[in-house]
């Protein structure tokens, strides 16, 4: 029992630790002569003097179980107890033996949390596992006895199905405080009856009534207080509709009551849900299907309004009940911390699969990864949360009692204080003051009232009055030059059925957002373009509320999104195409470093769809949409250049190549087999190949097999085999498909083969040995040209050499060069006829004269005339590497090679300029362009590439 203040002053720490540690000894040598003879040992009363000052419940625990003692003296609590043995001959020891596993389970993680021996983290996972080992024994007990009593349950198809046990709370996220209670729901996966398992019909249990008895007796049976104390207290109001529910609930219900009805609060507590005992498997099922309802697709900030309602609940009642010493719900306590990470979880967890942990400290680590917590806050809330993890945990283990209040008791402060290492109770009241200070201050912030700069009242006024009423000439006064072109269109939207069918809670947001768009895209440098855009976009977000929440909460992402739309037509479309792309103005990694080559390859790698082909099509697109949004924007926003923008580009078409290639794999193998021993590569060409490609360009590809020479020909091994041939004919196809087919996301890509040997005529796959001779033997030398740029992009490895050898054979071969030099002339001069768009006013930055075409041939002249004497030559397949190569092969003078250099940054630059704004490749010719068309059109008449007209 506790000492009182009076007997043991306070005031003097010592004092009450020497009087705490003496009793607990005498009670302990009273208790057993075992117990007596290890306390002679000096280390034992020390470690337990410790303890004492601590838990009383775990000196109570001790005096009553002297064989826990002695198992702590020997090892520390190294090795956990086994489980209590629940057998039938001893049904009414069930109880009693739970409650003494349990309280001995408890009094090992005091026993080491106070030596120092485990972390906070551990001591919660301990706490948790505990309560885990005691459902799982005390339902498997249960099963068994009721199977013998009433059998099992089956479905009409006589399969077996069993209760699941999900815990909720720090029991499902596996951070279980001392003295908690548990949060349970009951489910089983599939509807039926003990009928199917050979019961009497008449007698038979229907599988809600069975698993409603079985739960039911499971609470009994842990939280019924006995002499022996509770094994765990056992709460069940989380299931749905709460106490006023049913018991237990099939997978089927529960879906459609989360569909239906589930509620902001509901999203929070099934974040950390967990099976935790009965059928685990089962659960885990359950539990992916109903992760669209926890996590959105997209980024979900109308979260918040859930998250302020439910912290104004919870103010409301800490006010009510004047819970201010309340660590876990009083201001900056531990519940500020969970809503803060679970918030941050819940509104991008749809997006980023590592947000979706269930436990706190890897999801806030998580979350500073990801540059959506800054590194100082993430550290210290990180360790606030440690601190008020064990203080909470302190204040349980001194009785075993389910408080989270700071005590009143000066007796109490002091032991509190002590066990922790402070000298007094205001120093420790001094630190959790500064801590949740700074807890408030972040959780605040998340919370905080929208910080935009409030739009004009004018502007306010005029939205709200359409579209009945409102004056055009506050747009006029707003900074519209065509206020009545922006009044139209602005009336038509405000009549459109989307705007007129929204809810109240919608249209408030829209309210508030439309406004400061009009005052954003008034301030722009085309006000009535961007005005236009910004309407398409938001015909399309209407029905999503959640990202008019996204530009409600976050100002930052309005004004980017203003700053996008009228700088690039491209990508205002695409934001209007594919509204999930708004999530990409907030996250911090677009303002940051680009993936390399590596981590786009990765990201397109981890895109899983499962068996699913159109969700893989669907999730690699989205991949894809982002990741090239992302690189458009740090080309826009001249945080890279050019060449570099292209060069990621054709990584990123890389990684989805080489994933649809597994995809298609998988489908073909799965209908024929695979052909043994056989290797197959997919080969980019053009600006695939040249590492050059742009926003919304298509892939030149070809398709190259090798299979082994056999009797007969290779064949496939399935089930319907093709022979070699066909096989990977077929592969082709399916890759092609697959690239090319619409999704909700669009497409991947237009796909173009017409490179591979002998064009639209030719086969789809050719094998080695028939490219090898075709490049040899018959292939023009504009194909050669184009087998300068061409490079392996997916398959196998040893076909990837293989081809680079044809390659290097086929370039590096003796040309006549006055031929050569023929050739290319003439096939430049026929490409400028047809395709060259340049006139009087604007120059083709491709095909004009001294555009990119020509610097391509050039380049694609001097390896074919060289690169038999210069090796080095056959390389590069980028613009930039084969001017260098060809400047250290002596093909070009230093100060040529650093002109065209310099030159094709201008061109590339310019054409994905336009490309972003959806203008044509012709530009208006400045000084820059004029250079730039001198250079390379110097070096090609050096080298006799432009023939006379």
């Amino acid at each position: 029992m506790p000492v009182s203040a009076s007997s043991n002053p306070s005031a003097d720490p010592g004092a009450l630790e020497s009087a705490l540690a003496e009793r607990a000894i005498a009670r302990l040598r009273a208790a057993s002569p075992q117990a007596q003879a290890a306390l002679d040992e000096p280390s034992l009363r020390a470690r337990l003097a410790r303890v004492a000052v601590v838990s009383d419940f775990a000196i109570d625990t001790l005096v009553r179980q002297p064989e826990v003692l002695l198992a702590l003296a020997a090892d520390n609590g190294a090795t956990p107890a086994p489980p209590p043995v629940l057998d039938s001959e001893h049904r009414s020891d069930w109880g009693t033996r739970l409650r003494r596993y349990r309280s001995a389970g408890s009094t090992r993680l005091i026993w080491r949390d106070v030596l120092g021996l485990d972390s906070v983290e551990d001591t919660l996972e301990g706490s948790t596992h505990l309560a885990e080992v005691c459902l799982q024994t005390a339902l498997h007990a249960l099963e068994h006895e009721f199977e013998q009593r009433h059998g099992a349950v089956r479905t009409a198809d006589g399969e077996r199905v069993r209760l699941v046990v999900f815990g909720l709370g720090k029991l499902g996220g596996a951070e279980l405080n001392f003295s908690s209670d548990v949060d349970l729901v009951y489910a089983y996966e599939h509807d039926g009856g003990t009928q199917f398992d050979g019961r009497d019909p008449a007698r038979a249990l229907d599988a809600e009534t069975y698993f409603a008895k079985l739960g039911q007796q499971l609470a009994r049976l842990l939280d019924e207080i006995t002499a022996e104390g509770f094994c765990h207290r056992v709460d069940l109001r989380l299931r749905p509709y709460g106490n006023a529910g049913r018991v237990a609930w099939s997978f089927a219900a529960m879906e459609q009551y989360f569909q239906r009805e589930g509620r902001d609060w509901e999203r929070y507590a099934w974040q950390k849900a967990r099976p935790v005992a009965g059928d685990i498997d089962a659960g885990e099922r359950f539990l992916e299907a109903l992760r669209p309802f926890v996590y959105r697709r997209y980024l979900d900030f109308g979260a918040l309004d859930g998250l302020r309602s439910m912290k104004a609940a919870i103010s409301a009642e800490v006010a009510r009940k004047e819970l201010a010493d309340d660590i876990k719900r009083g201001p900056g306590g531990i519940r500020e911390i969970e809503f803060l990470v679970q918030a941050l979880q819940l509104i991008r967890g749809g997006r980023e699969a590592e947000l979706r942990g269930r436990r706190l400290l890897p999801a806030l680590r998580e979350l500073v990864a990801q540059r959506q917590i800054g590194e100082e806050a993430g550290e210290n809330l990180a360790d606030d949360y440690r601190y008020l993890r064990q203080l909470e945990n302190r204040l349980q283990m001194l009785r075993d009692a389910q408080t989270h209040a700071l005590p009143g008791g000066d007796a109490d402060r002091a032991r509190i204080a002590s066990g922790l290492a402070y000298p007094d109770w205001a120093a420790l009241l001094t630190e959790l003051e500064r801590r949740r200070e700074r807890i408030t201050a972040e959780f605040e912030a998340l919370l905080a009232p929208r910080r935009r700069r409030a739009a004009p009242d004018a502007l306010t006024a005029y939205w709200r009055a359409l579209p009945e009423a409102g004056d055009a000439d506050t747009l006029a006064d707003a900074g519209f030059e065509a206020a009545a072109d922006a009044d139209a269109a602005l009336r038509d939207f405000a009549r459109s059925p989307g705007v007129r069918g929204l809810s109240d809670a919608v249209r408030a947001r829209l309210d508030r957002v439309l406004p400061a768009l009009l005052q954003g895209a008034a301030a722009s440098s085309q006000p009535m373009l961007a005005l236009k855009r910004l309407l398409a976009l938001l015909h399309n977000v209407l029905r999503r509320s959640a990202y008019l929440a996204l530009l409600d909460e976050q100002p930052a992402a309005l004004s980017r999104l203003i700053e996008v739309v009228s700088r690039s037509a491209l990508l205002a479309e695409r934001l209007a195409s594919h509204p999930l792309l708004l999530d990409e103005l907030l996250d911090a990694r677009v303002v940051g470093p680009l993936p390399d080559r590596e981590e786009l390859l990765a990201a397109c790698a981890e895109v899983d769809g499962g068996d699913d082909t159109e969700a893989s099509l669907q999730a690699l697109n989205e991949v894809r949409q982002s990741l090239s949004f992302r690189i458009a924007m740090a080309l826009r926003d001249g945080r890279q250049s050019a060449e570099d923008s292209a060069r990621q580009l054709a990584w990123l078409a890389d990684g989805v190549v080489v994933r649809v290639l597994a995809m298609a794999e998988q489908e073909v193998a799965a209908a024929h087999g695979r052909v043994p021993d056989a290797r197959f590569a997919v080969l980019g060409y053009g600006s695939l190949g040249g590492e050059e490609l742009g926003f919304g360009s298509d892939l030149d590809l070809v398709f190259l097999y090798d299979a082994p020479a056999v009797e007969g020909g290779a064949t496939s091994d399935g089930a319907r085999p093709l022979d070699a041939p066909r096989w990977f004919a077929r592969l082709a196809q399916k890759i092609v498909a697959l690239l090319g087919a619409v999704t909700a996301a669009g497409r991947l890509f237009d796909v173009d083969v017409r490179l591979r040997p002998d064009g639209a005529k030719g086969l789809l796959v050719s094998s080695l040995a028939s490219f090898s001779e075709y490049q040899y033997e018959r292939a023009w030398t504009w194909e050669h040209q184009a087998l300068v740029r061409a490079r392996f992009v997916a398959g196998d490895a040893d076909l990837h050499g293989k081809f680079d050898a044809v390659r290097a054979r086929t370039l590096a071969r003796t040309r006549d060069a006055d031929k050569l030099r023929g050739d290319v002339a003439a096939m430049r001069a026929r490409m400028q006829a047809e395709l060259d768009r340049s006139d009087a006013a604007y120059f083709d930055l491709k095909q004009g004269e001294g555009g990119l075409v020509d610097l391509e041939f050039l380049l694609q002249y001097l390896v074919l005339r060289d690169s038999a004497q210069a090796p080095a030559l056959l390389s590069p397949r980028d613009t930039p590497g084969l001017i260098a190569a060809a400047r250290d092969a002596a093909a070009l003078a230093d100060a040529q090679a650093e002109a065209l250099g310099r030159a094709h940054s201008v061109l590339l630059a310019a054409g994905l300029e336009c490309t972003l704004d959806r203008r044509p490749r012709r530009v208006v010719e400045d000084d820059a362009i004029a250079t730039a068309r001198s250079a390379i059109g110097v070096a090609m008449r050096e080298q006799g590439l432009r023939l006379p007209r």
